[in-house]
């Protein structure tokens, strides 16, 4: 039965994985964040990785960049499964190799499909590998055919031991290509949230100057109401030390009234400005109200999740309540069958002892040919005796004989094996033998 491993942070989401790939007869092991897939990935080998994109430590691209790492995963298919499936994570998920993005809340059985689909190719890219196997193992007897010289063992000898550094050597450059790869994923992780808090910060700066222009204006208009007090005190002194003057009385009225229009005007605007400031401080309290009303939701999901995995139990104790009742049952039924056998049973004991009786003095007919039989049955047995002697022989020599065969067959192996080894140094000798006459 194929394993799948599913890694997502969210408890609902990973119920309803669960319980949709079980259906399909898939095994199904639950991980909460991306250190614990990690961990579990170190130690086993699943058949298929299910994993969200964001999550609070490793995000899906890491996990998916962990598993093209290692040797015995890299041909792991990884689907990666997102809220928002948009073309920055599809750039993404091909940039780290995943096998595909799922968006979720998953519509209908589109997780079982995409994974069974993905099994299904996964098996079928694992059967070319066994025929090619098969034809690489032809041309080995060419091989051996080659008469090898000792300068050419000499060559083999140097080639051999320069193989195992090329070895340590790719293998450190692997470490530091997974190290890159992981350290890439790290740095497109942070860019994402970089670009996130750019766009935050953009709007933040926004509202903040939008503020400030308000704000100014406020500080202006209140600027303007105070020069228009001083300039009002002004003209009042004015127009007192000038009372006697009629022509200058009537000038300065005349700019008394402008000015108290414009300072209507201005009280007007002060007015509007502090219903707009009360606005505002309306709308920072049902930002507030909503944030308060959120957290009530997210805990009544919560709940509900609880109230979810609570009713799942009992729908699982009343499908084994149900087993068992099918199971009385069937029991009741097989005992009713057993008592009305058992009737018919009485009825036919009764006319065999009637029967009986009559065959009791057939039977002493019969006592002499009995004891001939027993002569004869001893006389079989015995040879029965001697056929199952016979018999075990002939399973120890089959059993030796493929013994025989499976000691024949690895020791084949094993040749071909060093066959192909020794193809491999001669080439490597040849081609090092070129490098030499060429020098």
């Amino acid at each position: 039965m194929p394993n799948v491993l599913i890694a997502d942070d969210s408890i609902a989401v990973r119920k309803v994985a669960e319980r949709l790939l079980t259906e399909a007869g898939l095994g199904v092991i639950l991980v909460a964040n991306g250190e614990e897939a990690l961990a579990y990935l170190a130690k086993e080998t699943p058949d298929l990785v299910v994993s969200d994109v964001i999550m609070p430590d490793k995000s899906g691209y890491e996990v998916c960049a962990f598993v093209r790492a290692q040797r015995t995963l890299a041909n792991t298919p990884v689907l990666l499964i997102s809220g928002i499936v948009n073309d920055e994570v599809t750039k993404q998920a091909e940039f780290c190799q995943a096998d595909g993005v799922l968006k979720k809340p998953f519509q209908g059985t589109s997780l079982k499909d995409r994974v069974l689909d993905l099994l299904a190719k996964r098996q079928s890219a694992a059967a070319p590998v066994v025929k090619s196997v098969d034809q690489a193992v032809v041309p080995i007897d060419q091989n051996l055919s080659a008469h090898v010289s000792d300068e050419q063992l000499e060559i083999y000898r140097q080639a051999v031991a320069r193989l195992k550094p090329l070895e340590e050597e790719i293998l450190a450059e692997r470490d530091r290509a997974t190290r890159s790869m992981q350290r890439v994923a790290e740095l497109e992780q942070q860019l994402g949230r970089a670009h996130e808090i750019e766009l935050m910060l953009a709007r933040e700066r926004e509202q903040t100057a939008q503020l400030k222009k308000e704000l100014a204006a406020t500080d202006g208009i209140t600027a303007q109401v105070q020069e228009l007090e001083s300039a009002l005190k002004a003209e009042r002194e004015r127009a007192a030390e000038v009372k006697g003057q009629a022509s200058l009385a009537e000038g300065l009225s005349g700019q008394v009234r402008e000015l108290e229009a414009a300072l209507t005007i201005e009280r007007e605007n002060s007015a509007q400005q502090a219903a707009r400031i009360t606005e505002l401080q309306k709308d920072v309290s049902h930002v507030q109200e909503l944030e308060a009303t959120l957290n009530v939701e997210r805990q009544a999901a919560t709940q509900l999740v609880e109230q979810i995995t609570e009713m799942e139990k009992t729908v699982t104790r009343s499908q084994v309540l149900a087993q068992q009742l099918a199971q009385e049952q069937a029991c009741t039924s097989d005992l009713t069958r057993r008592l009305t056998e058992s009737e018919q049973i009485v009825s036919r004991v009764n006319t065999l002892e009637q029967a009986l009786a009559a065959e009791q003095e057939k039977n002493n007919g019969l006592a002499v040919r009995l004891s001939e039989a027993e002569r004869m049955s001893q006389t079989i047995s015995e040879s029965e005796a001697l056929l199952q002697t016979e018999r075990e022989r002939n399973s120890l020599l089959m059993k030796r004989v493929s013994e025989s065969e499976q000691a024949a067959e690895q020791a084949t192996k094993r040749f071909e094996e060093m066959a192909i080894k020794l193809g491999e140094i001669a080439g490597l000798a040849a081609q090092l033998g070129n490098g030499k006459r060429r020098s």
